[in-house]
C-alpha cells in the first residue's frame, strides 16, 4: 500500500523559513518523478515544484522560484521542500504528489499518466 505523508506545516511570520517533508512508504521514491502541489483558500490548486526521476533535474514555478527548493533523501525515502522568504500569499495546504508514469513540466508542474498517489497534505500559513 502506497502511501504519502506530509509534514512540516505551521504558522510563520513573513520572512521566514519552513521545511516541508514528504514521507513515503510502499513505493520507492528513488526512480520516479514526484512534485510539490499548494492550493488555497477559493483557488485552484498549484503545481509549484518537482524533481525528476531520471537526473532529478529540479523544476519550479515563478511564485517559489529562488525562494523555495526541492530536494528528495533517497535513503529515508523523503521528499523535501525548503521554504524561505515566505510570503502571505504562500499560505495554503501543500501536498506531494508522485507515480510511476509521471514527469516533470518546466514550469514546476508535475504530471501522470497513470494512477497518481498524493498525501493528506500540510498547512502552511503565513502570517504576522
Amino acid at each position: 500500500q502506497v502511501q504519502l505523508v506530509e509534514s512540516g506545516g505551521g504558522l510563520v511570520q513573513p520572512g521566514g523559513s519552513l521545511r516541508l517533508s514528504c514521507a513515503a512508504s510502499g513505493f520507492s521514491l528513488e526512480y520516479y518523478a514526484i512534485g510539490w502541489f499548494r492550493q488555497a483558500p477559493g483557488k485552484e490548486r498549484e503545481g509549484i515544484s518537482c524533481i525528476s526521476g531520471s537526473d532529478h533535474s529540479t523544476y519550479y514555478a515563478d511564485s517559489v522560484k529562488g525562494r523555495f527548493t526541492i530536494s528528495r533523501d533517497n535513503a529515508k525515502n523523503t521528499l523535501y521542500l525548503q521554504m524561505n522568504s515566505l510570503r502571505p500569499e504562500d499560505t495554503a495546504v501543500y501536498y506531494c504528489s508522485t507515480s510511476t508514469g509521471g514527469y516533470c513540466s518546466g514550469y514546476g508542474v508535475f504530471y501522470s499518466t497513470v494512477y497518481d498517489y498524493w498525501g493528506q497534505g500540510t498547512q502552511v500559513t503565513v502570517s504576522s
